[in-house]
Parts: C-alpha cells; sequence; structure tokens
C-alpha cells in the first residue's frame, strides 16, 4: 500500500471518488470538492490548498486501486474551517512558534459533521483508517506545520482518532430530531402552550404577508432563478459582513452533479423570487446552510430556514435537520444540543499538553452548556440531550 498527495479532487477519477464509503453525505462527494475548488471557493487564494491523501494498493489484480481517502488542506488561516482556534494562534505567537499553516481536513465553509476518513465499499476499516491518520501525522511532520485538525467528524472517524492519540475535542450545534412526527401539528403537540402560540404566530405572519413558497431540487432551477438566489445569497451574506464563498458557478454545476440532494426554498412576492433557502441532503439528513433576502418580512427567516426545513424532513422521512453551526435562538424552535467532534494533533510536545488542558476544561463547560441549553427547549416533557 503507498500513501499519494493529490493537488486537488480533480486528480481523482469519478469511478476512484464513487467506490469511497462516504455515506452518501453530499459534502465529501467528489462533486462538492471538485467543484468547490475547481471554481475558487476553495483554491490557494483562499487559503484552502488541496493535498487529499490517497492510500492505493498498486499490487491489486485489477491494477491500481484507491483503498482509502482523507480530504487534506494546507491552510494559512482559519477563516472558513470553523475551527475557533484563533486564540490558539496567539498563544503559538506568545511562545514564540508560528501557528500557521497548518493541516485541515474538513470540508470547505461548512461545518457539518460527517466521514472525513473514507474508506473503499466492501474492505476492512480499520487497517485503511490506520494508514491514512499515520499519512496525515507525517505529512504534518514533513512539512513541519503547528498542526493536523480532522473537524467534525463523525462517531467513527472520532473513535479512530481518539485511540490514535489525537485530542478529540467537543463542540455543539442544534439540530432538530425526526421523532416519527406525522406532520408539523404533531410536532407542535409537544410544545408547551406559550411556545406553541408563539411559533404558530411567526407562521401566520409569513402566510398572512402573501408570500408564496415551494421547494426546488437541483436540475429544476434554471440560470436565470439561480442567479437571483445567488444575488440574494451574496448580498444578505455581505450586509450581514460575513464572505460570500461559493460563486454563481458553484451553485450551477453542484445543481446538476447533485441533483436532488442539493435544494432549494424559494419565496415569492407577486411571482418574483425574494428570499431562497439553500441546502442539501442525504438519505437522512437535510443541511441548511445559506439564506438570502430582499425583502423585510416577519418570521421570513425562521420559515424559510427552519420550519420549511421540518416541513421537509417530516413529508420525505429524513431523521434529522441540521441548519448550521451555533444559534441559541434554534432552542425555541425545538433544535435540540448535539455534541460535535474535532480531533487535533499537534506537533510542538509543549502546546500538546496546553492544548490538552484546555480541551479537558472545555469539554466539561460544553457538557454543562448542552445540559443548560436543553433545559430550555420548548418541549412539555424534559428532553435529553441527543447524541448521534
Amino acid at each position: 500500500m503507498k500513501i499519494i498527495s493529490h493537488p486537488s479532487a480533480s486528480a481523482l477519477s469519478e469511478a476512484d471518488w464513487a467506490s469511497l464509503d462516504h455515506h452518501n453525505d453530499p459534502f465529501t462527494s467528489g462533486a462538492f470538492l471538485r467543484i468547490a475548488e475547481k471554481v475558487g471557493a476553495a483554491d490557494t487564494a483562499l487559503g484552502w490548498q488541496a493535498q487529499h491523501l490517497a492510500l492505493h494498493d498498486e499490487t491489486a489484480p485489477q491494477g491500481d486501486q484507491l483503498l482509502g481517502l482523507l480530504p487534506l488542506y494546507l491552510r494559512t488561516h482559519s477563516f472558513g474551517d470553523f475551527s475557533h482556534d484563533w486564540q490558539w494562534a496567539t498563544a503559538w505567537q506568545r511562545a514564540g512558534l508560528a501557528y500557521y499553516p497548518k493541516l485541515v481536513s474538513g470540508v470547505p465553509f461548512t461545518p457539518s459533521p460527517g466521514p472525513r476518513l473514507l474508506v473503499r465499499q466492501g474492505i476492512a476499516r480499520s487497517p485503511v483508517v490506520q494508514a491514512l491518520i499515520e499519512g496525515a501525522i507525517h505529512v504534518a511532520r514533513t512539512q513541519e506545520v503547528s498542526s493536523w485538525q480532522c473537524l467534525f467528524v463523525d462517531n467513527a472517524d472520532r473513535e479512530a482518532l481518539a485511540a490514535a492519540g489525537l485530542l478529540i475535542r467537543r463542540g455543539v450545534q442544534f439540530h432538530w430530531i425526526n421523532k416519527n412526527y406525522a406532520d408539523f401539528d404533531e410536532f407542535l403537540a409537544g410544545f408547551t402552550a406559550d411556545k406553541r402560540k408563539k411559533l404558530k404566530r411567526e407562521r401566520r405572519a409569513v402566510h398572512e404577508s402573501g408570500l408564496r413558497i415551494e421547494v426546488l431540487h437541483g436540475n429544476d432551477i434554471d440560470m436565470a432563478l439561480w442567479r437571483v438566489i445567488h444575488r440574494q445569497y451574496r448580498d444578505t451574506f455581505a450586509r450581514y459582513g460575513n464572505h460570500p464563498a461559493f460563486p454563481l458557478e458553484f451553485f450551477t454545476q453542484a445543481s446538476a452533479a447533485l441533483d436532488r440532494q442539493l435544494l432549494v426554498f424559494i419565496a415569492y412576492q407577486d411571482e418574483q423570487p425574494v428570499a431562497s433557502a439553500i441546502c442539501y441532503r442525504d438519505a437522512t439528513t437535510l443541511y441548511g446552510r445559506h439564506w438570502g433576502t430582499e425583502v423585510d418580512v416577519p418570521g421570513l427567516h425562521f420559515e424559510l430556514c427552519y420550519y420549511q426545513g421540518i416541513d421537509y424532513c417530516i413529508e420525505h422521512g429524513l431523521h434529522r435537520f441540521e441548519p448550521g453551526a451555533q444559534g441559541e435562538h434554534k432552542l425555541a424552535r425545538g433544535f435540540e444540543p448535539v455534541p460535535t467532534w474535532s480531533g487535533y494533533w499537534i506537533a510542538d510536545p509543549g502546546m500538546r499538553r496546553a492544548v490538552a488542558d484546555f480541551i479537558a476544561r472545555e469539554t466539561e463547560v460544553m457538557a454543562n452548556y448542552t445540559a443548560e441549553t436543553a433545559s430550555h427547549l420548548p418541549f412539555k416533557t424534559p428532553v435529553v440531550p441527543y447524541a448521534p
């Protein structure tokens, strides 16, 4: 077996990407990463230098065979990886060390938990995962970076990273969990009376505004509509001082490649699209990613970004709705605190000890925060925090 570093997701064939078991996750698909890199959403200019690690078996009877892949980027800053490590960079500087560059295994501008250690379907997982982890650490040592960060991993990857000695950091997001609801009303029936009235009032305000809302998937969206959706996303991001990383070309190409794994909730006023929320999905989960609006309608953000997604999950039998990072305002709408996990390999022994101490204290704080926020959920019956 041999580890090869690839300078782009496009260096691997579509057949190679299709051979990997990424649990149908849209963000670690070859299509998403290839397009993001190709159109400049994740390139060196934005601090994402691809060095994807691939494990190959050159002795396979059918010729060179891809056994596993670890998405990997060399980063010169932390913007867009949601690692929340800005203070770490300051600590490195105070110690007379350079924090950047660092290596990151994650999805550009997408803090969505999922698989990172991708293994070929139908083969033993453990030896491939071990080889990929050892390969990443070797690259980190060879390039003399401060750290390798494997961000927002699923449970299987978390266990593998912990077993390899990486520091495991706990975070929290707010996700909606489908408890086999028949419809939105059954979901609301579990709320306390005052919380239920507030949510109904929000939905009623949007309905009475005269807006019409529909959902469109991938190839159902033409170029003219994508231009409007992208303008809304771009202008709304800029209005709040954020960087709209994904250009129009990303969405037009991704919608063709991902088709029904990409969907948009669109609000129309007088048959003109005036607001939109861009989402992705796999077989079990809906992922809310971006939103934009050209109108100021009370409750519209909650309707497009949360309630329409809940309706969609119930209708299509999806188990979970992840509407993005942070946001305690999601609690009142029934989104539960859920732990997230990331793994860290730290090169300098002294800084590793410092980070380990920080993570140990932070983990306790996060556990308490999760329990505290769960106590503010709107349900009549207390909820034990969900652990995926």
